[in-house]
């Protein structure tokens, strides 16, 4: 057991808590739904990034590399200033959704390069320009860009020429649950000296300003050099700091003369130490060192390519007499070997150097983004009993007034989306439970609690609409959460097994009795995650009016019915009355798989027999049924639904194997459509799934043909078919149209912010490549199919799986020429020595040249390469020496670059 397994141990016994302190703080807390109490539900435009620095938050906070305890009551985290910007660079600054030509959009570039899960050792790299922040012309150039521009992106305004930058370092190491020693390493990249100042800065939350009589924490100065946090619930902490030029005190108090130009609560602001050190306003700070703010300031003076370390520690320790002796750097030193030797563990060191830098920077990401989530609903919506009461009209989330979060949780991004979404988690969970299952089954159960479940069984999407639906793959996640346990660490829990279950019952009902118009096994979950894939917006009423029949709902449910009996027959290992709960799944799958290829009494089903492929099907409100022809994901999500059972398996529990048998001679109409469930495949295995072998066949036919879905870089969200062949519908006049969009997306839908029409997305791709991995075990080697199509060289389903996660992983890896597709035609990451093996884990990719899109820490459910490189990695390897060079100009040339 390596030294972070045995904290992860002694946090798991409650021995210690080394998980108490972590990288909980958000990278963005203005701009959230739950900080906007507006009457017209503008949260942009409520609490602007401008508001950020004066205004005290209601719900949670936000800085940069900053750290937090579990319920965010005392936070740190750094401020800079070089001298020239405007404000104190306190926040990671970007565009808000109505200013980005995309949608929202971080303007900053900061990299997460190592974690651990108990914390004890982490490490952030922030690159903060020399020149004067181009606020203003980032906002003006994006305004005028239109959606068939690119994005411009702070790079673009050539504020790191001629390297004139700092690069700033901070890292984390614990001695012990409740010392945490701080470093930060300042690089000048310039060529001449450079000036600047550092403010490591430590303040609480503000949860006094909402209440009547509510206690309120105090900061502190202890000696010239310490600073004293004492608070009712946390206790006393001492933030020891080497030799600052002085230590400045204000609060965490909203500025209303400056925001609104009404009178001041109190004295001291939360922009005090920002007038104090960008305008000189000497009495902005608290002369008196007292506060609940409070800054450490360092005024650095670097020569060129000079690094400069201070050295800080937080501590429930007051009597350190030698805070930063020999054993500071020597502690470092330990948790930095500890953490090589835990991902060395982890991973078996059995892939190139650059792949494991790839793994260990995903893994970072995924812990760097954990954060602390605070949202009472019925708080929220009542407002504060000191604060005006909210004027809203049409309140969001009315109906969710039993929500109760004040949670660790895994976010898609500190900064473009801090706030959890439900289907995105299901997919964080998979690589988080390679390296902290204990965290990954949390987030399972708690999505699943009564205080975020609805009373109905529905599971609260995201904070933007929490009745929105997210395809149910939370069972599948719970599943495979609770194999990876028993595959790298032995353990089955089974009660965590049970416990979610139980809550996914009520779940899959809610499923059943909403989504189903028609009763008849067929399903309308809306846009389920995949925003403009649809040739209208499927979350909204239709132009034509009537409804959808769509193909991935259904299947989606047929894979949650496969998911739920997976797990009630391992459950039946222990309890018998888990065999009969299975028996129900089984049979309510086989209805769903019927109904894909009968919908009432229509000859238009799902299926396309001339297209040989899967569509949604539009029912008008006549009757009329019509199928929309766009060739998208939305047709491969049936390969989902898929399951085998082993002969063991069936033969252990002869009541479930007594009905199965029941089915298959009773009910041929429900099995004629569907994967034959009669005869025994390889291993004498059975095989549940939609897709029989000869319509697996033609999907893969297309999902497989490079002129189609398959791109160098996986497989792409919407067919290439349709760049030259586009889908057009007519309603009363007007154009609706699905053309091939490789990159962002060229349309407003769902804030014109992602794209599911040409880009390659990391989720998808992966639940394919584990369909086809259950496919091949039914099937065997003797199934052959052409990949690429039409290319003559012929593979078995687990070789073209591979053949995926290896398209997949080479998105990130350095290729022959030394380029990462990643990082498009962007000069700075592919040929700059500081930059290049910097790994930025975006939304989604380029559908022809890989390059990142959307999001750019979106770490969460693209950290799915982490687990890929771990059963592909070696077998990359050996693949890459037998390729030819690529065409780094061709690349470059691409484009759609960023």
């Amino acid at each position: 057991m390596t030294a972070e397994q045995k904290r992860l141990e002694e946090d798991r016994n409650r021995k210690a808590y080394w998980r108490r302190w972590g990288s909980y703080l958000s990278e963005r807390q203005w701009g959230t739904v739950r900080e906007d109490y507006s009457s017209d539900g503008n949260a942009w435009n409520y609490f602007p990034h401008d508001h950020a620095r004066s205004r005290a938050y209601r719900w949670g906070e936000d800085g940069i590399a900053g750290i937090s305890d579990n319920h965010q009551r005392l936070c740190f985290a750094i401020a800079l200033w070089n001298g020239k910007d405007p404000i104190l660079k306190e926040r990671l600054f970007g565009l808000s959704g109505p200013e980005g030509n995309h949608g929202e959009d971080v303007k900053e570039y900061y990299f997460y390069l190592d974690n651990t899960p108990s914390h004890a050792y982490m490490k952030y790299l922030y690159k903060y320009p020399q020149a004067e922040f181009p606020y203003t012309q980032l906002v003006k150039e994006n305004q005028q860009r239109g959606y068939h521009e690119p994005e411009f992106e702070l790079a673009d305004t050539n504020i790191f020429d001629n390297n004139e930058y700092f690069d700033v370092f901070v890292e984390y190491a614990k001695a012990a649950d409740e010392d945490i020693l701080i470093k930060i390493s300042i690089i000048n990249r310039a060529s001449q000296t450079k000036h600047l100042h550092l403010l490591p800065t430590i303040w609480f939350r503000n949860t006094w300003s909402w209440q009547e009589n509510s206690s309120k924490p105090t900061l502190t100065q202890n000696s010239p050099n310490i600073i004293k946090a004492s608070h009712p619930s946390l206790g006393d902490r001492w933030l020891y700091c080497q030799n600052p030029k002085s230590l400045l005190f204000t609060e965490n108090e909203t500025n209303y003369e400056r925001l609104f130009g009404t009178k001041n609560n109190s004295l001291y602001v939360k922009d005090g130490i920002n007038n104090y050190i960008v305008h000189n306003q000497i009495e902005a700070v608290n002369s008196e060192q007292v506060g609940t703010k409070a800054a450490a300031h360092y005024e650095l003076t670097l020569a060129p390519k000079q690094t400069t370390i201070i050295h800080l520690r937080l501590t429930d320790n007051a009597n350190l007499t030698a805070a930063f002796d020999t054993d500071f750097d020597a502690i470092f030193s330990k948790r930095q070997q500890e953490a090589d030797e835990f991902y060395q563990h982890i991973s078996g060191g059995n892939f190139s150097e650059d792949a494991q830098n790839v793994q260990r920077q995903a893994f970072a990401g995924l812990l760097w983004t954990k954060q602390y989530y605070h949202y009472v609903l019925e708080d929220w919506l009542k407002g504060d009993p000191t604060q005006p009461a909210p004027q809203r009209h049409n309140s969001r989330n009315q109906e969710w007034t039993h929500l109760y979060n004040d949670d660790i949780l895994s976010m898609p991004d500190k900064w473009e989306f801090p706030w959890f979404a439900a289907w995105d988690l299901a997919f964080h969970v998979i690589p988080l439970a390679m390296i902290d299952p204990d965290f990954a089954k949390r987030q399972l159960t708690r999505l699943t609690r009564e205080w975020y479940l609805h009373p109905n069984g529905q599971i609260p999407a995201y904070e933007w609409h929490f009745s929105d639906v997210n395809p149910p793959v939370h069972a599948w996640a719970t599943w495979r959460v609770y194999q990876i346990e028993q595959e790298f660490y032995g353990r089955s829990d089974r009660e965590f097994l049970e416990r979610v279950f139980q809550k996914l019952l009520l779940n899959f009902t809610w499923w059943v009795n909403r989504k189903d118009n028609n009763g008849d096994n067929v399903f309308q979950g809306g846009f389920l995650g995949l925003d403009n894939i649809g040739i209208f917006d499927r979350s909204s009423e239709l132009p034509t009016g009537g409804y959808l029949e769509q193909s991935d709902g259904t299947s989606w449910m047929g894979m949650y019915c496969l998911n739920m009996l997976t797990i009630a027959l391992e459950l039946a290992k222990t309890n018998p009355t888990y065999e009969d709960i299975a028996s129900k799944f089984f049979e309510h799958f086989l209805y769903i798989a019927d109904a894909m290829d009968h919908i009432g009494k229509t000859d238009i089903h799902l299926w396309d027999d001339d297209d040989q492929f899967f569509y949604d099907v539009l029912h008008m409100p006549h009757g009329e049924r019509q199928r929309l022809k766009v060739r998208s994901m939305v047709g491969l999500v049936p390969l989902f639904a898929t399951e085998t059972i082993e002969a063991s398996l069936l033969n252990a529990f002869p009541g479930f194997k007594k009905r199965f048998e029941w089915f298959i001679n009773n009910r041929p109409d429900l099995q004629k459509n569907i994967a034959c469930l009669e005869i025994p495949g390889s291993e004498a295995r059975r095989l549940l799934a939609i897709v029989s072998p000869e319509k697996l066949k033609a999907i893969l036919q297309k999902m497989l043909d490079e002129y189609e879905f398959l791109s160098p870089y996986g497989i792409r969200s919407a067919s290439k078919f349709h760049a030259e062949h586009p889908y057009i519908f007519e309603v009363d006049g007007q154009q609706h149209r699905v053309d091939y969009e490789p990159a962002e997306s060229t349309s407003g839908m769902f804030g014109g912010n992602s794209n599911w029409r040409g880009p390659v997305w990391f989720p998808m791709n992966f639940l394919i490549i584990e369909s086809l991995q259950k496919f091949y075990r039914y099937l065997g080697d003797g199934f052959q199919i052409e990949c690429p199509t039409a290319f003559g060289k012929f593979m078995n389903l687990n070789e073209i799986a591979t053949e995926l996660s290896h398209r997949l992983m080479s998105i990130f890896l350095c290729n022959s020429v030394n380029y990462r597709p990643v990082h498009g035609g962007n000069s700075l990451f592919q040929n700059h020595p500081d930059w290049h093996d910097l790994i930025l884990f975006y939304e989604y990719f380029h559908g022809d040249n890989g390059a990142g899109l959307g999001a750019n820490h979106q770490t969460g459910w693209t950290g799915l390469v982490a687990y890929l490189i771990h059963h592909c990695g070696q077998n990359y390897k050996q693949r890459q020496a037998r390729e030819q060079p690529a065409i780094a100009s061709d690349l470059v040339s691409l484009s759609g670059n960023r």
